[in-house]
């Protein structure tokens, strides 16, 4: 038995909290007081991230934006799984992100929402994968953590505050509040290679990076052909975001993203 323990702890993907920081990949997050924060100097890749939020559009989404306008420069996806708002898709532009490297996916039932984060997570063909999971039990984030390693890609689940409590696998943890005066507090519940919980304050509304070129259609007109191609063979509809005609956008609720507090919220009802 002690043989067998011994080989175990040789195993390089285990930690433990007396061992030196880690060093992993990761991605600027664009806010150099929060990279000087983590191991690696940003958002870790190959792994999952939680972003907890005491309440929709303080700001989640703003956290996430410089790294993932970096993200969609490469040649791989970013998936937004199971939005709770229909993306405004020229706000994503105007943040830096490229709408041509962007699949909306919108699962039916939500068994398939995490089928569907598994998957594209483990595939190899994303860069990151942004979730609105609901609930999900350890074993559920245990799969998403491993997919996250396998396919090489940066998850980010956001998750309510009655999530917090919960253990997860996740490699960062970090939960973003806002007071009164509008000040937003990050939170690093738990952070590998990290000893202890730290906080910061963020200024979210500070642009970060400079805005892209818009494209339709992208990649010679074969953008809708090559999403299709990836499109999971589970009930799933997924669509590219792109920015639609006037038409069109009249018939359907816009939210524009990043959320800007309750006011954006109150405009869907």
């Amino acid at each position: 038995m002690t043989d067998a323990l011994h080989e175990l702890l040789r195993e390089p993907r285990i930690w433990r909290a007396t061992s030196a920081p880690v060093t992993t990949a990761a991605t600027a997050t664009g806010f150099a007081e929060l990279d000087a924060r983590l191991p690696g100097g940003g958002w870790p890749q190959a792994a999952l991230t939680e972003v907890i939020h005491a309440q929709q559009g303080i700001g989640e989404l703003q956290l996430l934006m410089p790294a993932l306008a970096r993200l969609s420069r490469a040649s791989r996806w970013i998936a937004l799984i199971a939005p709770p708002h229909i993306p405004y898709a020229p706000a994503l532009a105007a943040c830096g992100i490229d709408l041509s490297r962007i699949l909306l996916v919108r699962p039916q039932r939500h068994v398939d929402t995490l089928w569907a984060v598994e998957q594209a997570l483990r595939a190899g063909t994303c860069a990151a994968v942004i979730c609105w999971p609901g609930q999900a039990d350890a074993s559920a984030l245990r799969r998403l953590q491993l997919a996250a390693e396998t396919g090489d890609c940066a998850g980010f689940l956001l998750r309510s505050e009655t999530d917090a409590a919960q253990p997860s696998p996740a490699t960062l943890r970090v939960r973003l509040r806002r007071d009164t005066e509008g000040v937003s507090q990050l939170d690093l519940i738990k952070c590998r290679g990290n000893v202890g919980p730290q906080s910061l304050q963020l200024k979210l509304d500070t642009p970060r990076v400079q805005a892209l070129p818009v494209s339709w259609p992208p990649h010679g007109g074969r953008g809708r052909e090559r999403m299709a191609e990836t499109a999971p063979a589970r009930p799933a509809i997924v669509r590219p975001l792109y920015p639609k005609p006037r038409s069109e956008q009249a018939r359907v609720p816009q939210l524009q993203l990043p959320l800007d507090g309750e006011r954006q919220l109150d405009r869907m009802h």
